[in-house]
């Protein structure tokens, strides 16, 4: 059963911006510590950023500190990922993923529900 599921990837040329979206209708993200991950080709998933369950704090990789801004809508009940300078090295599939006993933190052993993941390329 899909319990997160993003949106808003695409194609996208070096320099420009993509907002990535999560929706869930099966619990309320404010509850929850949730992230942002992805995968590139030949590589291992690795944390993008994060919204902490405890005081809402945002962490972000090295690589996409001062690019990338997570942030969540509790009315909506949807997390986001606003990426712009993007670069060719940012294609990967990008997921989501929320726990409830997580407090914060960018290991993929930390989240319990994940999305499906949705498809950035970045490229001219």
């Amino acid at each position: 059963q899909v319990q997160l599921m993003e949106s808003g990837g695409g194609l996208v040329q070096p320099g420009g911006s993509l907002r990535l979206s999560c929706a869930t209708s099966v619990f309320s993200l404010h509850d929850y510590a949730v992230a942002w991950f992805r995968q590139a080709p030949g590589k291992e998933r690795e944390g993008v950023s994060s919204i902490s369950r405890y005081d809402g704090t945002t962490y972000y990789a090295d690589s996409v500190k001062g690019r990338f801004t997570i942030s969540r809508d509790s009315a909506k009940n949807t997390m986001y990922l606003e990426m712009s300078n993007l670069k060719p090295e940012d294609t990967a599939v990008y997921y989501c993923a929320a726990d409830r006993e997580t407090l914060f933190g960018l290991e993929e052993f930390q989240y319990h529900f994940w999305g499906q993941g949705t498809q950035v390329t970045v490229s001219s």
